[in-house]
């Protein structure tokens, strides 16, 4: 009778001390939500809308970790291959298209940041890598091209973590090509709510 009272005494405690404690190692990455993706030379309708639940999803990582990515051009973008193949200037780096779009840019002020001069950052995935995560929820723009990259770099860094992309938190100026991304994460086992 004791050994079962004090069994279920120490449980209340252990309950209590785990209560609200996620003993699991989450990361948000925000990929590229950027003027220029927004309302700039690459902006679409309704990409300003993502904000909002930008913002949500980072206040839900505020006790665990959150990250950013900046698609990051030069001058000399119209003779990279991207810039052949997608002939508009965008994310200069030092000007505004390259700077982080509305509140977002306010609730990632001192997050680490991942400029990157291609769709995918691998210093991102070295990241997610070293830093042994559980959990990887991306979100940001565009679906079709950066997001769905630093996806498939997120599962091949962490090929047993839970990857996630929120489908509100993410889109593409073409929602035939947002729809198949979503479908290839899916496919890749990405976890898309």
């Amino acid at each position: 009778m004791f050994t079962s009272a004090l069994f279920y005494a120490k449980m209340e405690i252990t309950d209590q001390y785990w209560k609200g404690c996620d003993p699991m190692k989450k990361i948000l990455v925000v990929v590229d939500y950027q003027n220029d993706f927004v309302n700039g030379s690459l902006g679409f309708p309704g990409a300003e809308l993502l904000d909002e639940a930008i913002c949500e999803k980072i206040s839900e990582y505020e006790d665990s970790e959150v990250v950013y990515t900046l698609d990051t051009h030069g001058e000399g973008y119209m003779d990279t291959l991207e810039g052949r193949n997608l002939p508009v200037p965008h994310c200069i780096k030092c000007t505004d298209g390259h700077k982080n779009y509305g509140r977002t840019s306010e609730k990632l002020a001192g997050a680490r940041c991942f400029e990157k001069s291609s769709f995918g950052s691998l210093d991102l995935g070295e990241y997610l890598r070293n830093g042994g995560y559980d959990r990887v929820e991306l979100c940001g723009l565009v679906s079709n091209i950066c997001v769905l990259s630093n996806a498939v770099i997120a599962r091949a860094a962490l090929p047993n973590a839970e990857i996630i992309v929120d489908h509100r938190c993410t889109a593409s100026s073409d929602q035939t090509l947002n729809d198949a991304a979503l479908a290839v994460l899916k496919g890749i086992q990405v976890t898309v709510l």
